[in-house]
């Protein structure tokens, strides 16, 4: 496995800074607006290049989490084009993996505030009975049927194009994984449903995996973790590894450092090893300062050292000894 950092292309100096900073070699860039484009990704390519940093994943959130496409508007094939020129661009650029998420409305959560493990900081909390009593986010209406016609829809445009450009694209579930919140029907809420989407895809090789522990953790029911890891990492269907852990599972949990969670992610970190994954893998979310609305880099780059650490006394068999 590779240990990269998630950044913006927004401010992305500092960020690539700190990455060098780590001890990171790689990264993964988000590109909004306006940066989703040929000379957006170019700029990126050559800051990246200055700081000793390659760039193995990208994703523009407009178009990963587009709610034309998903929702099947009359506008989606202006999308799904636009979606396979970013992955053109990508693919001229040697940036090997694309994102997707089927999440018109984003990540679902209660809110940013302080938690009993956020050791001072604010942390993303999510309450379901406060999430349904909010009613429905949306008036679009979309049964389960209809979001998998549509998610087929998409995926026979552009896997030809990722198959083209030799960039494979990296789904990651709904979050929190419920089959339905807000209103808003779930694509891929359990390991069941990566399964029919690979189905889907035809198997193709071009269409894995985001796995995201914190969403197996999150919900139970999404299916064995440690399992899931050894069949998708025996299939070659993970991409990318969110390392997330939570304090407890739904109806109510907080996010939390790697080591404050109900989860054993030294064991997580073991299965990833013991079953030879090879994806890239990085930590998921981390803390914001109160009063800040973005995550503190302080929080990143200990989660980040957390992360590193594992990963090499496991990669060095020294756990247990």
């Amino acid at each position: 496995m590779r240990i990269i950092n998630e950044i913006f292309s927004v401010n992305s100096t500092a960020q690539m800074q700190l990455t060098r900073e780590m001890g990171i070699q790689a990264i993964g860039v988000s590109f909004p607006g306006e940066d989703a484009s040929e000379a957006g990704v170019r700029r990126i390519l050559k800051e990246a290049d200055a700081f000793g940093l390659s760039v193995v994943e990208g994703g523009a959130p407009a178009l990963q989490k587009c709610p034309s496409i998903i929702w099947g508007k009359e506008d989606r094939d202006q999308w799904i084009d636009a979606y396979n020129e970013f992955t053109r661009i990508l693919g001229n650029a040697g940036i090997p993996v694309n994102y997707v998420a089927w999440q018109p409305n984003g990540m679902l959560r209660s809110g940013v505030g302080p938690g009993k493990l956020s050791h001072g900081s604010h942390t993303f909390l999510c309450d379901l009975d406060e999430m349904k009593a909010r009613g429905p986010l949306t008036a679009e209406q979309a049964g389960e049927d209809k979001m998998w016609d549509n998610f087929k829809y998409f995926l026979d445009r552009t896997l030809p194009v990722c198959e083209k450009e030799q960039v494979r694209m990296a789904l990651h579930p709904n979050d929190p994984p419920l089959p339905e919140v807000c209103g808003i029907p779930s694509l891929v809420w359990n390991t069941e449903c990566f399964r029919k989407a690979f189905a889907l895809a035809g198997n193709s090789p071009w269409l894995g995996m985001k796995l995201c522990t914190g969403c197996w953790l999150e919900n139970p029911e999404f299916g064995n973790l440690m399992e899931d890891i050894r069949e998708f990492s025996e299939a070659d269907k993970i991409i990318t590894v969110h390392f997330r852990n939570v304090s407890s599972p739904l109806p109510v949990f907080e996010e939390t450092l790697v080591e404050d969670g109900y989860a054993d992610m030294i064991s997580v970190m073991e299965q990833l090893v013991r079953c030879q994954c090879c994806a890239n893998i990085s930590i998921d979310h981390a803390f914001f300062r109160p009063g800040e609305k973005h995550m503190s880099e302080t929080s990143r780059a200990y989660m980040t050292g957390y992360l590193k650490g594992m990963l090499h006394t496991v990669q060095k068999g020294r756990i247990n000894e």
